[in-house]
């Protein structure tokens, strides 16, 4: 019996483990198809981003394509070229974790004495509807049909 018990132990760890590498693969995925969006954006060649990145075009095609993993310091060199910040890509690729003080953009602005309440209002908005096209709802917004921040959308 505790044999047979060990086995399910082993085949769900392994489930885990393709559950992380499946994960793992997917950020990857995902940093190359944002690497080639903003790209696109920039209205970059491959070439041109390759060669302002300092790597070669094959090696740059690999990484959009998601075939290639590279190092922080290649990230960071193409985060360069796109005038993007490094962090951007290494949050997308699971180096680093999502920034948690993205609630605090807000208290910020909530908190400047300089500006009126209606400018107040209208940049969390700003900031909301960028989120928002960028597939993120703002914080404390459930992704679909969920309910926003009630102070930011008061008028």
């Amino acid at each position: 019996m505790a044999a047979r018990g060990g086995g399910l132990g082993a085949r769900d760890r392994a489930h885990s483990v393709a559950r992380v590498k499946d994960e793992i693969d997917r950020r990857w995925d995902d940093v190359g198809q944002f690497i080639r969006e903003q790209r696109n954006l920039g209205e970059l060649s491959l070439r041109r981003l390759s060669e302002m990145a300092g790597i070669s075009n094959p090696y740059l095609s690999q990484i959009e394509r998601g075939l290639r993993r590279p190092s922080a310091e290649i990230l960071q060199q193409i985060a360069r070229a796109l005038q993007i910040s490094a962090e951007t890509l290494y949050v997308r690729a699971g180096i680093l974790d999502e920034p948690t003080g993205v609630f605090d953009l807000v208290a910020e602005i909530r908190r400047d004495p300089h500006l009126s309440e209606e400018q107040k209002k209208t940049l969390v908005r700003i900031y909301d509807s960028f989120r928002r096209e960028n597939g993120n709802p703002p914080p404390g917004e459930a992704p679909v049909g969920g309910m926003g921040r009630s102070s930011a959308n008061d008028d």
